[in-house]
């Protein structure tokens, strides 16, 4: 089953794909490192955040791994890209 969700892109993911927000049909199970393979198919540059990126979905911090998600209707996925120093 699929399900809609809104991508949230931050600072540098937001460069990359130069989108604040976007919506989405994604499986409604499926891991993080699947949802982060769809964000990327959809965005190629955002691959170079690949080994750096953290997603939050429903504002929980969520590491890519193999671990499934439950995404509901409606729920926001957050991607967060290391912040630089400075």
């Amino acid at each position: 089953m699929n399900t809609e969700v809104s991508v949230l892109y931050f600072a540098k993911s937001a460069e990359l794909t130069g989108l604040r927000a976007e919506s989405i049909t994604v499986p409604s199970n499926i891991s993080s490192l699947q949802l982060w393979q769809d964000l990327e198919s959809r965005h190629p540059r955002l691959s170079v955040l690949r080994d750096q990126v953290v997603l939050a979905v429903r504002q929980e911090y969520v590491p890519l791994g193999e671990q499934p998600l439950t995404l509901r209707d409606g729920d926001e996925v957050a991607v967060i890209p290391p912040l630089s120093g400075g």
